[in-house]
């Protein structure tokens, strides 16, 4: 059983509703998940002992990358933590009519990376509406708990 920590930003509620599907499918599978909300962490939280940390934040912005609001701090903060030996994934929401589809989910991927995370699997990117992309959401999560059972 491997410990798992998500955080995650949203503002309409679509991030939140893809972190708490990925929760479901890995505590259903027997890991043991904790979620909070970003604004409730701090960044030394990603640098606690779990198994794998998954972040998730929403991209807003058309002409440049906007992280969802909640997550700047963390961001901007990211650097100044050491996450050597952490394993890493990121997720989130955008609108692929936009530049930077999900370019925040890519900014945040690679702040952990330069901090010293691995990442443990190919990010999620979700198209408008998370409920609609259910099945992409289920895959990924079930990737994840196969990967953690390796």
């Amino acid at each position: 059983m491997a410990s798992v920590f998500i955080t995650y930003g949203s503002t309409t509620g679509n991030t939140a509703y893809v972190a708490e599907s990925v929760q479901r499918t890995l505590e259903q599978n027997g890991h043991e998940v904790t979620i909070e909300d970003v604004s409730d962490i701090n960044v030394a939280d990603l640098a606690k002992e779990y198994d794998l940390c998954c972040l998730g934040c929403s991209t807003w912005g058309e002409d440049e990358i906007e992280l969802q609001d909640d997550f700047i701090p963390v961001y901007e903060e990211i650097e100044n933590v050491d996450l050597t030996g952490k394993q890493i994934v990121c997720f989130g929401c955008g609108d692929s009519s936009y530049e930077y589809y999900c370019g925040a989910v890519d900014a945040i991927e690679e702040a952990c990376k330069n901090a010293g995370a691995t990442v443990f699997a190919d990010s999620l990117k979700i198209d408008g509406d998370p409920k609609a992309e259910q099945a992409d959401i289920d895959a990924w999560a079930n990737d994840l708990v196969a990967k953690l059972n390796a």
